[in-house]
């Protein structure tokens, strides 16, 4: 017999600080700790729910492996003291990992097979490189001209969006500025407070003097890669890294990081069961593939679909977290498709926050089901590119 379908709650929604990778605040700690810190940080913003309740973990990780692998999702829950009864499963769509995890963990509940699950993210760049330690990819992929895009780095594929869509190298480096601004106008109003978890670091030095390791411990609660710095003047110096004649820039890219999110979703009648108070309803995703030597257009794609699919115009959306791997194929998308830069990431996105990859989805899920509550918007929207030649998009309505 078919199940009957049912709304799908957001009723906690919390992240990390973001970590910039290799020498940042969370250079030595576990993605898997990570993970747990927020898995129970979440489950501290539902009060009243019964953890043997919950259904699933589905994790969002986009190189699942070495500290991060052996279903990190699994590991997590079990690192954070959860029932046994609670399963786990990590789920792979790269950069749109972690909002692939939130649409999953909503579904299962739409659909009438889980009354209350919980989608996460994790991802650590600075243990974990980018493609995985030993990457390998079918030799056939270099014969047929079609689907060599795939075998491109992530910077080639901006460079040819650039490129295609005319996106000159100062548009992209004042979009990079304006990430940074608002970025920092952001953090000090305190913006960010609803959606951070602050996280407790230890670090530690060698006193060669006396042959002891000192240890630190401090407190973490804002991200860790806006700086106040930024200007045209400095952006203009960088050098091009992914072409000799290119636009393309270590500063107007998306800094690589470390960091995990988590939200927790519920039916109706586990809302009320438990006394659990929702922020918002998840109410539709897209997810589309595009040529993989331009994957950067991927929301041009997505976008139209999840709003299809939700009965809406992009004019009906209030916030726009689009992911900015890098400020070309972000401008491409806002000025192909028409979107008010005003309701793009109003307060910076991962140039100058960071983007832990899988961990993204999520940590952006969580930006904007907060950024709807606290302006009192109606409809948000979380959008990113994925490598190889996809898009993402989720829609959420604040209750």
């Amino acid at each position: 017999m078919a199940k009957q379908v049912q709304e799908a709650y957001i009723v906690a929604a919390t992240r990390t600080p973001i970590g910039r990778s290799h020498r940042g605040f969370f250079r030595n700690m576990r993605p898997d700790d990570l993970l747990a810190t927020t898995l129970k940080a979440a489950l501290a913003a539902a009060p009243g729910l019964d953890p043997a309740a919950i259904e699933d973990i589905i994790c969002g990780c986009a190189i699942p492996e070495a500290q991060q692998g052996l279903n990190v999702a699994r590991i997590g829950a079990v690192l954070a003291g959860l029932p046994t009864s609670v399963g786990g499963i990590t789920v792979n769509r790269f950069c749109a990992s972690g909002l692939s995890a939130v649409q999953m963990a909503a579904d299962r509940i739409r659909v009438g097979e889980a009354e209350v699950m919980i989608a996460a993210g994790v991802e650590s760049m600075s243990m974990v490189p980018m493609m995985g330690n030993s990457p390998s990819l079918s030799p056939t992929i270099f014969e047929r001209e079609g689907d060599v895009g795939i075998a491109y780095g992530m910077g080639l594929t901006a460079e040819k969006v650039a490129q295609q869509w005319k996106v000159s190298r100062e548009a992209q480096d004042e979009f990079a500025l304006q990430s940074h601004l608002k970025a920092l106008a952001a953090q000090k109003a305190g913006y960010f407070a609803d959606e951070i978890t602050p996280i407790e670091v230890t670090d530690r030095t060698a006193n060669l003097e006396i042959g002891e390791s000192i240890a630190t411990t401090r407190t973490v609660s804002l991200d860790e890669g806006a700086r106040a710095d930024t200007s045209l003047e400095g952006l203009a110096k960088l050098r091009t890294v992914f072409a000799a004649r290119g636009s393309v820039t270590a500063g107007n890219s998306s800094q690589t990081s470390d960091g995990a999110g988590a939200l927790i979703l519920a039916s109706e009648s586990a809302v009320k069961r438990f006394g659990l108070t929702p922020l918002a309803r998840f109410v539709s995703y897209a997810a589309k593939g595009v040529p993989p030597h331009i994957m950067g257009i991927g929301p041009i794609e997505a976008i139209p679909a999840a709003l299809r699919y939700a009965g809406l115009k992009h004019q009906d959306i209030d916030w726009f977290e689009l992911n900015e791997a890098f400020a070309a194929q972000s401008l491409a998308v806002m000025n192909t498709l028409g979107l008010d830069p005003a309701k793009v990431n109003p307060m910076g996105g991962a140039i100058a926050l960071g983007h832990p990859l899988g961990a993204t989805g999520a940590i952006r899920s969580a930006t904007v089901v907060h950024a709807l509550k606290r302006n009192k918007l109606k409809y948000g929207m979380v959008t990113m590119c994925v490598g190889m030649g996809q898009g993402a998009a989720g829609i959420f309505e604040a209750v």
